[in-house]
């Protein structure tokens, strides 16, 4: 993959259900394509399928037709295990909860996913103090996540989430669970990472006004993008 090409590509995406005997088409052949460092909002009201898009982004499910080209590969033809390296080596992810390990401190929980992908430890600890730092959480460091408010918390996410320098974060309603003070100080805190990491992002959300925030706005519509 060159600096130009799509960091993801959806061609003609689609999934379905069955639910009581009934066919529900959620998505009806999306086609989507974001670029290294854009910031895409997905637009759409609860129940659209923004999660079961972002589902299908991320490699965290089957099921889906089309295709999906993650970081140059069609991640379609892949086997199980190397989705998971795919997975593991270009996206981050932030929840709208923030699913901390409650056992471990901030540090640690960013720590973890670094460990995981191989770094050392020290090069770990450092990565992830300035991740912490940025976010505002440099004195909290210590902290477990029962010792945190809730903005805090799903800073520590976002640090987590980018903890690997993927090239492409996904945000599932990444502030649904915070108060409107708090959730636009932690999107803002988030976008400027984000940008400043040079990740591209695909952040869904009903908000039109947090919307309005990131580089372009795609939505969600009976199945199909608009």
């Amino acid at each position: 993959m060159n600096n130009h090409d799509p960091v993801v590509r959806l061609t003609q995406l689609t999934r379905s259900f069955e639910q009581g005997g009934v066919r529900i088409d959620v998505l009806r052949g999306v086609d989507l394509a974001i670029r290294p460092g854009e910031i895409v909002a997905l637009l759409g009201p609860s129940g659209a399928g923004k999660s079961t898009l972002l589902q299908a982004v991320g490699l965290l499910e089957g099921g889906f037709g089309g295709r999906i080209e993650l970081a140059g590969t069609d991640a379609s033809t892949l086997s199980g295990d190397d989705r998971t390296a795919l997975r593991r080596d270009h996206l981050g992810f932030v929840y709208q909860f923030h699913h901390l390990l409650p056992d471990f401190t901030a540090e640690e929980n960013v720590v973890l996913p670094q460990l995981i992908a191989g770094r050392s430890r020290s090069q770990a600890e450092e990565r992830a103090r300035e991740l912490l730092d940025a976010l505002g959480l440099g004195q909290r460091l210590d902290h477990r996540p029962s010792q945190l408010s809730g903005g805090e918390q799903q800073r520590v996410a976002v640090a987590r989430a980018l903890a690997n320098r993927p090239e492409l974060v996904l945000a599932d309603e990444p502030t649904g669970n915070l108060d409107e003070v708090t959730a636009d100080k932690v999107l803002q805190q988030f976008l400027k990472l984000v940008r400043g990491e040079g990740s591209a992002a695909l952040v869904a959300t009903h908000n039109e006004r947090l919307a309005r925030s990131m580089d372009r706005v795609v939505r969600l519509h009976e199945g199909l993008l608009e």
